[in-house]
Parts: structure tokens; C-alpha cells; sequence
């Protein structure tokens, strides 16, 4: 990591921000290499996410600045916290779980506030810094706030995920998208976490761009066009084996839908998008692995999440999240807001069906008193037959409900039913791709530093370079950058010698460096050199175009 970040920093690729003045942890300023490679990496995100996925995937873009009322919904003002621990004698501020993992090398995702707290206190974990009694842990909300206009009242956060907008925009993009499902609201945006202690550079950041998907569907539809990667496997650590200590196991998309390890068919569908999107960042399949969170683990509004884990070394990286979330989002929304969020499936064909209806005995109740069927009714009022059904035998002033109500059965033709889509969610950290890719990239030949990025990624695809700083050179230089810029990402550079610009260009991935020298001057030839083994090859000035897009196919140039 320190040769990453050492790197970085010399090469423009990101750096500590506001480091005049020290820097603030999890802040991070992405520098003109590093918004060239980041760029490129959320176009193959749109591509493969987006783009190939364009008959139910579009994409939108909703504020920052979210109402008080959204997370109040979401269950973000309540849930969205992590544990705290106080030093008594520094005040230092820890956060708990991370604390236990670091100390006792345990697992403690998940764990309550009190069974960290007792952890620390039988395990007598004290203050790193200073030695200290810890106090007991509490949690501590992660949302920033602020106020929304210069009136008391009026208080909102910045958003954590771009999830919220995505869910309250709903039903406005499901009209204007033929009122069809599935549908997917794609969204790439920046977001806040107030984060504890950041830490690992750009792997947990205060402040940091989002790429991902609300997924809505139809929990009854089981047309998922998995057919696309039918050949392709997935490494999975299911949780059964996550308990036991296994390892992850290679399966087919299909077996693992058939065997509900993976309990919705297009969660299957985004996690093998997912796989293939990282494997065009570079990383080996072999290094890629979907972990199941135990129950515990998972967020609040998960019926089941996947983390898709990157083995970078000797450590374990997460680079996305997979969420089946439910109905969870948009009946909260609905409930909160007061809005229908819910969508009407019409039927094939009209079904017959029986429903329980609520039959209420009038002679009966009209020999009660006016007290007794005001109670009545408080108590039965805006429930279903299903709920009124389980308080039969509940009493009202010493009367048994059963005497008065009973619950009854009546056919009816539907048309089709409403309901609540169900959510399936992929989501990555942008800033993390970005490290994530570097670091896979990283390599040392020679004492000297190649950042062997997928060409896709790469912050420029070709560099141009004067051999010498002799006008004949530089001008014929500029030429060949002219006649390449339009077609490739092009960068010139007749800065130093010629093996300091060839350092350059590998420290920060280009895959090929065209050299101009004399024998260009006479025959009209260049020679490519490859960033990743060095080896060059001439060609002449006018086979160059297609002997470079030769070299992106990954074909041979004959010299």
C-alpha cells in the first residue's frame, strides 16, 4: 500500500486532500490521472451495467441534499450507525468492532454494542493511544446533516447511497418507462458517510461517488434471461460453508438459482454482471469471490447480500454489494409519504377467488350499549380480515369479539392485483475500482514500476514521443500525435530523455509509446513500443492506425 500511495501522489493519480493545511482523514483529491482512469471506469460500468442492459436499465440522477423525512422511511435515522467506544482518560474515539478485530484477530461484524462491550471489558481492551479505560460502546449515526434553507426545521442529510432517490423517483420513471417491469433506475453520484476512523486510503472514504442499480421487479416473474451467462461460474461462499470455515465454491448460475444458494434469479443476473465487469478491471477470476452475509451482518432492509470480495494479497477487499431488499423500500416510502407506490399486474386471464370479508352481527351489537361499539370499532378499525381473525378471542369489556364479529368468505373475479415490487440491488464504490485496479495492476521489472492496466482503463491508450529535442524529430512528433489524436487517447511528451518519458508512461499504464527518431525522418517508420514487456516493433507511418488497433485486439503486427 505504501509503494501504492507513494506512487499516486508522484503520478497524479490521487493524494490526501487539503494537504496544505494536514489533510482531513477520508477525504481524498482524485488528480488528473487518477479522474482519467476513473472516468474510464465508470464508461465500462454504463457499458456493461447500462448499456448492454438497455431494454430495462435507465439511468437518472437525483440530489445529494435529502429530505429528514426519506431516512426517516429508509430507516437510516434509526439503523444507519456503527459502534462506538470512548477512551475515559484520552476521550480518543474507536470504532469498537474494528477495535476487537484488530486486538484479538476475531470476526466482530454484526456483534451488538453489548456483547462488544463486554468483549472489551472481559477481554480488558484498552486505549491503543494511551492505555486507558474504555467506556461502554454505543452506536453512532454515519449520516451528515445539515439544514435546508435558513429556517429552523427544515433539516436534511447528505445521502449515503444514491438508493433514496432512486425509490422515491419511482413510480415517476416506471410511467414514463411504459409502466413496465423489471425495471432498473441506474444512478452514479457522490455521497457522505461520516465515518469513524477511515482508513486504507480510498477503501473507506468520508466522501465518495456510488455507480449503482435499484432493480425493480416482479417477485413472481420468473422469465430472467440467465441464458446470457449460462457458461459462466461463480465463486461463492455460501453461508453454511461461511460457518463451518470453508472455502468458496465454483458453481453454475443456474445450479446455484436451482439449489437457492442465490434466493432471486436476478440476483444471479447482476452477480455474474457484476463478475464480468471485474474481471475487464483485471483481476483473475480466481481472486474474485461472492461471500453471503450471515444474518447479522446484513443491513436492515436485506433479505439476503452478497459481498463481492477481491483477494488483493494477503487481504480481502470488498468491491460490491448484492442486496435482495423486498418490498422493503417502496412500502416504507408508500407508507411514509402517503403516495400509492405500489403497480397493478393485470391478469391473462380474470381469476376467480375467494376472499375473507369481516361480517359483523348488527342484532347483536345493536342490544350494546353506545361505549362498548365505540371500542369495538377503534379496535377492529383498519384492520384486514387476516388481522381482525387473530383477535377474535380478545375481549371488550368483558365480551369475547367472537360474539360480535366473525370472519366470512366470498368470491370475487380479479382483473390483475397491485403489490409492491420487489428490489434487487448492485452497488459499487467507484473510488475503491479505482484502487482496487491500481493495486492488481502494480508491478516492478527492473527497479522500475509498471502499472499494467486493462487497456480499457487505461488514462491514455497511446503516448508520442521525439526521440531527441531536434526540431525535425519534435515537428514529425506532432504530426504523428495529429494523425493519431482523433482516432485513440492520445498524450505527447518531449519532457527529459527519452527513458525517464518511457518511466512516465509506464507508472501510469499506457499500454504503447510511438518513437519518432532519425530513421523516421527517412523511411517514414516508428517504432510501438509495449508498456508490459518492452519489446518494439517499426512500422511505417501508414500502416500505424491499423497496426495499433490490431495490438487493442490483441492480434500480432508483422514488422
Amino acid at each position: 500500500m505504501e509503494k501504492i500511495l507513494e506512487l499516486a501522489k508522484r503520478r497524479g493519480i490521487f493524494w490526501p486532500s487539503y494537504e496544505i493545511y494536514g489533510g482531513v482523514a477520508g477525504l481524498y483529491d482524485i488528480g488528473p490521472i487518477g479522474s482519467r482512469i476513473m472516468n474510464k471506469i465508470i464508461q465500462l460500468w454504463k457499458k456493461i451495467f447500462i448499456q448492454e442492459n438497455s431494454d430495462f436499465v435507465v439511468e437518472i440522477e437525483t440530489p445529494m441534499i435529502t429530505p429528514q423525512k426519506v431516512f426517516e422511511a429508509s430507516g437510516h435515522l434509526e439503523k444507519f450507525t456503527d459502534p462506538i467506544v470512548e477512551c475515559n482518560k484520552c476521550h480518543r474515539v474507536y470504532r469498537a468492532d474494528h477495535l476487537v478485530e484488530q486486538i484479538l484477530k476475531i470476526n466482530a461484524e454484526g456483534m451488538s454494542t453489548q456483547e462488544l462491550t463486554n468483549i472489551i471489558k472481559d477481554k480488558n481492551i484498552k486505549c491503543p493511544t494511551c492505555g486507558g479505560d474504555l467506556g461502554d460502546v454505543r452506536n453512532f449515526n454515519l449520516l451528515f446533516s445539515t439544514n435546508i434553507g435558513p429556517y429552523s426545521g427544515t433539516t436534511g442529510f447528505l445521502r449515503p447511497e444514491t438508493a433514496q432517490g432512486m425509490f422515491t423517483a419511482f413510480k415517476r420513471v416506471y410511467e414514463t418507462s411504459r409502466q413496465k417491469l423489471p425495471l432498473g433506475i441506474a444512478q452514479i453520484g457522490r455521497v457522505a458517510r461520516n465515518e469513524i476512523s477511515p482508513r486504507q486510503g480510498l477503501l473507506r472514504m468520508r466522501e465518495f461517488s456510488i455507480m449503482e442499480i435499484e432493480f425493480f421487479i416482479d417477485p413472481e416473474d420468473t422469465n430472467v434471461p440467465i441464458d446470457k451467462y449460462a457458461d459462466m461460474k461463480l465463486n461463492i461462499l455460501p453461508a453454511d460453508l461461511k460457518i463451518k470455515g470453508e472455502k468458496p465454491i465454483s458453481i453454475k448460475i443456474d445450479e446455484a438459482i436451482a439449489e437457492k444458494i442465490v434466493l432471486n434469479p436476478w440476483m444471479a443476473y447482476w452477480m455474474a454482471t457484476a463478475n464480468k465487469f471485474v474481471k475487464e478491471l483485471g483481476i483473475q477470476e480466481d481472486k474474485i469471490y461472492f461471500e453471503d452475509k450471515l444474518p447479522n451482518e446484513r443491513a436492515h432492509y436485506s433479505s439476503q447480500t452478497f459481498d463481492q470480495i477481491i483477494i488483493l494479497g494477503e487481504d480481502k477487499v470488498e468491491i460490491s454489494g448484492h442486496a435482495y431488499r423486498g418490498d422493503y423500500d417502496l412500502s416504507r416510502h408508500s407508507k411514509y409519504s402517503g403516495q400509492d407506490l405500489s403497480v397493478f399486474k393485470k391478469y391473462d386471464k380474470p381469476k376467480i377467488v375467494k376472499k375473507k370479508i369481516i361480517i359483523l352481527n348488527k342484532d347483536k351489537l345493536n342490544s350494546e350499549g353506545k361505549e362498548f361499539n365505540k371500542e369495538l370499532m377503534k379496535k377492529i378499525s383498519g384492520l384486514s380480515p387476516e388481522e381482525v381473525e387473530k383477535i377474535l378471542h380478545e375481549k371488550i369489556l368483558g365480551k369475547e369479539i367472537s360474539e360480535f364479529v366473525t370472519i366470512g368468505e366470498r368470491e370475487e373475479k380479479e382483473q390483475g392485483k397491485k403489490f409492491f415490487p420487489h428490489v434487487v440491488e448492485p452497488s459499487f464504490g467507484v473510488e475503491r475500482c479505482l484502487y482496487i485496479s491500481i493495486y492488481n495492476a502494480y508491478r516492478e521489472k527492473k527497479d522500475r514500476v509498471i502499472l499494467s492496466l486493462p487497456k480499457a482503463i487505461a488514462p491514455y491508450e497511446v503516448a508520442v514521443f521525439p526521440l531527441l529535442e531536434k526540431e525535425e524529430l519534435i515537428n514529425k512528433a506532432k504530426e504523428i500525435y495529429d494523425l493519431l489524436k482523433d482516432k485513440f487517447d492520445t498524450i505527447y511528451d518531449d519532457s527529459g530523455s527519452i527513458g525517464k518519458r518511457y518511466a512516465r508512461a509506464d507508472e501510469i499504464g499506457i499500454p504503447y509509446a510511438i518513437t519518432v527518431d532519425q530513421q523516421t525522418i527517412e523511411d517514414n517508420s516508428v517504432t510501438i513500443r509495449d508498456r508490459d514487456t518492452w519489446n518494439q516493433i517499426r512500422v511505417n507511418e501508414k500502416e500505424l492506425i491499423s497496426s495499433l488497433d490490431k495490438l487493442f485486439r490483441g492480434e500480432k503486427v508483422q514488422q
